[in-house]
């Protein structure tokens, strides 16, 4: 004998079983959008860290944009780079660019002050007007976790080599690029590749 469902019986089925999937789903750390269309938003995006301010500051803020990551010190024969940084981010900010700074005190004790400290020479000396974080660790047991993605999980691993190594971000938040300490802001290849992934849309 055959048996007939009343189609609200079957639209309350579906119904529950739809939820019951979505709720699986972020269960195991998915979002619906993630589990609906099988995209998930690139890792470098899912870090949070405080600016030098101490407000929290979510790097998926900067979604869409070219980003120059660097861990930075302000007592390091590298410590003039922020001026040819400036000069990069008054060039190329309009199109897009975002330069992260990241104080650390990992290499010769050169970053020793605190976040006050360490703003108030960025700002006098420098003028920076690109974001700048408060000071964080970028190698050994209390690394953040954003250099441990950097330097274990991304294309470019490796330890943080010393202050003001570089890490580029295309607008699809894939790293694309590692940079050496040395190597100034204002090089030619570090310029070329910016531009790129500038054009990209």
């Amino acid at each position: 004998m055959k048996r007939y469902f009343p189609l609200t019986f079957l639209t309350g089925y579906a119904a529950g079983v739809l939820l019951i999937l979505t709720f699986i789903a972020c269960e195991q750390g998915y979002s619906a959008e993630t589990a609906t269309h099988g995209t998930a938003m690139a890792p470098v995006y899912s870090f949070t860290l405080n600016d030098i301010e101490g407000n929290p500051l979510a790097l998926d803020t900067f979604k869409g944009k070219v980003l120059l990551l660097v861990n930075t010190a302000s007592l390091c024969g590298n410590t003039p780079q922020y001026e040819g940084l400036q000069t990069l981010y008054e060039q190329y900010r309009e199109r897009g660019l975002e330069i992260l700074a990241f104080p650390a005190n990992n290499f010769g004790k050169q970053e020793p002050g605190t976040n006050e400290e360490i703003k108030s020479f960025c700002y006098t000396k420098y003028a920076l007007e690109f974001p700048l974080f408060g000071k964080i660790s970028v190698k050994g047991e209390d690394m953040h976790p954003l250099y441990h993605y950097l330097t274990t999980q991304s294309p470019f691993p490796g330890e943080i080599e010393w202050n003001f190594q570089k890490f580029l971000v295309n607008r699809d938040g894939e790293i694309i690029a590692r940079y050496r300490p040395g190597l100034k802001p204002l090089s030619a290849s570090i310029i070329e590749e910016i531009e790129r992934a500038l054009d990209r849309s």
